[in-house]
């Protein structure tokens, strides 16, 4: 790209004067794409001698000691370096550090890191061409540079734009993260007008205050037009203006953010239900310790029943939780509820039906339920006696719009029942365990043959695992 020795020595020489901002985006670019705690970006003066121009992760004094030990530093288990190459002369190096010992970059890291190093080059030889040559010099640059940050693992649309003419000159990905048709040429007033009305004030005034003096910018807002929506963050700088402080030429880069703003949300919408649900659970558990303690007739009766009953109101909250609050199976609740009163080597408890997704508060209120149906059938029912069984099973039916999910427990083989003379927190806990679920019923009966209890709720679509 430099013909001569003389303009590869300038190309050497310029390095000692490089404080340029530039560099230090380089580096960080080449930290992120090889989650390296540490990068170097060194160049060569006309007398062979390496300094430093951009360092991430590490001091200027660490830094300088790394580059001037004749052998590996006893700090850094791993060193990578990348040759900087300008007219066909090593100018520099772009050196990646590790404090612990790691494999080398996989080869299209080295791709990567290779085109960030020619990216380094590049500024090098912007900065020594005379002034002559300066426009076609940066023209090829530019191009280079375009090619080089739109790297495939940083999804990088990267652009020049001449406020002047108001053209913009991008890279093929450019246009279609703004959903236009291909180009490689654009009109600035185009891409402004692809940008979602409820971002286009904020976006005008931060492209505003880069051109009248900020230099750089950064954004992030919404395209009009794909579903699901998406979301493009911007960064650029004002990189020359002419005598008057006009901004002439442009630089930056556009790239989709749309997956952690979506994740963003739903963090915000999970945290919501998280603080709703909290205030929720707080009530459950003090009306559990309210009724537990009303109805007990000693404090140890109290401390078991609220022990276990807390038990099966964590278990359904753990399960919730690692479904993020989405709702949860009723074959994973009812397995989680019920493993504990059955006997793994010989079951006697059967669970039949469609996997279906419950919502939270319907998978709470019937993981109280089914624990207090197990707890009863193993201190009086079919689970107190070695040939008794239980079975739950459901089903679904209704027509779309009315769906409803219909549950039965059922208790066979144990001691011949008889109706209570009066019905303890137990029994209205499962009467009314569903009563934040609108339409829901609970029917609890005793016939001598075993316990039975019928629970109907509203239902939305089943899931698609089955039995």
């Amino acid at each position: 790209m430099v013909e001569s020795d003389q303009d590869k020595a300038s190309v050497a020489g310029a390095a000692e004067a490089l404080p340029d901002p530039d560099f230090d985006r380089l580096t960080s670019l080449a930290a992120a794409l090889c989650q390296a705690p540490a990068v170097l970006l060194t160049l060569v003066d006309t007398a062979g001698v390496q300094s430093i121009h951009s360092h991430v992760g590490i001091d200027a004094g660490e830094a300088a000691y790394v580059i001037a030990a004749a052998s590996p530093s006893p700090a850094f288990a791993f060193r990578f370096a990348v040759p900087i190459v300008a007219a066909g002369s090593q100018v520099g190096s772009l050196i990646i550090l590790d404090r612990e010992q790691r494999p080398p970059p996989e080869p299209v890291q080295v791709q990567h890191l290779e085109a960030i190093a020619g990216i380094a080059a590049s500024l090098v030889m912007l900065r020594t061409r005379s002034q002559a040559g300066a426009r076609a010099e940066a023209a090829l640059a530019h191009a280079e540079t375009r090619r080089a940050v739109a790297l495939e693992a940083a999804a990088l649309a990267s652009w020049v734009w001449d406020p002047r003419t108001g053209v913009v000159e991008c890279d093929t990905l450019l246009p279609e993260l703004f959903n236009m048709p291909p180009a490689t040429r654009m009109r600035a007033r185009d891409i402004v007008v692809a940008i979602d009305r409820r971002d286009i004030d904020k976006t005008r005034k931060m492209f505003r205050e880069a051109l009248e003096g900020s230099d750089d910018y950064s954004g992030e807002y919404r395209i009009k037009g794909p579903h699901p929506l998406r979301w493009l963050a911007a960064r650029g700088r004002v990189v020359e203006r002419d005598a008057d402080g006009r901004p002439t030429l442009v630089f930056g880069v556009n790239y989709d953010v749309t997956e952690r703003r979506h994740a963003e949300e739903r963090q915000r919408l999970l945290l919501r239900e998280i603080n709703h649900r909290v205030k929720n659970t707080l009530a459950t558990v003090q009306a559990l310790a309210t009724q537990t303690v009303r109805y007990a007739r000693e404090p140890r009766e109290f401390l078991d029943a609220f022990s276990q009953r807390l038990r099966a109101l964590g278990l359904a909250h753990g399960l919730l939780s690692e479904y993020e609050w989405r709702g949860i199976g009723i074959r994973d609740l009812s397995r989680m509820e019920l493993s504990p009163f059955d006997d793994a080597d010989v079951p006697r408890i059967s669970i039949v039906g469609q996997d279906a997704l419950l919502t939270p508060d319907q998978a709470l209120g019937l993981a109280l339920i089914l624990h207090e149906l197990a707890s009863n059938a193993l201190k009086y029912g079919a689970l107190s006696v070695p040939g008794g069984k239980v079975s739950l099973s459901w089903t679904i039916r209704g027509g779309k719009g009315a769906k409803r999910l219909h549950l039965e427990w059922m208790e066979r083989g144990g001691p011949e029942v008889e109706p209570p003379q009066h019905h303890g927190f137990g029994s209205i806990l499962i009467r009314r365990s569903l009563a934040k679920v609108i339409s829901s019923e609970v029917r609890h009966e005793f016939p001598p043959e075993g316990v039975r209890a019928e629970i109907s709720l509203p239902f939305g679509e089943p899931a698609e695992t089955t039995a």
